[in-house]
């Protein structure tokens, strides 16, 4: 694609949707670490170690998605909402987890 103004801002705007997720991800890993630190552990702990190996492929994702030059930038990569999809899924899982948790 060619690089224009609009589509330097949609770049812009897609990296910070993920961004944002990724924010929201480590809000709540940290709230279930703190959990867990009250808690005590147990059958969470496998839960959040395979939540932070999901968040940390997801933020590498992020930071491939700020590495690419806006000229490599395709129509497909707008369109794929596969990765917001999976950030979602995180993010309601770790909500029930932090839920368990704290109640």
């Amino acid at each position: 694609m060619t690089e224009t103004p609009k589509m330097n801002h949609l770049i812009q705007q897609h990296i910070l949707e993920h961004e944002m997720r990724l924010k929201h991800v480590d809000t709540l890993l940290e709230r279930a670490q703190h959990g867990m630190a009250k808690t005590g552990g147990g059958d969470t702990a496998a839960e959040l170690a395979q939540a932070k190996a999901a968040r940390d492929k997801l933020s590498s994702q992020v930071e491939a998605y700020k590495q690419l030059p806006p000229e490599q930038w395709t129509e497909t990569e707008f369109e794929r909402k596969g990765p917001m999809i999976v950030w979602d899924n995180l993010a309601k899982q770790l909500e029930r987890l932090v839920e368990r948790m704290e109640h």
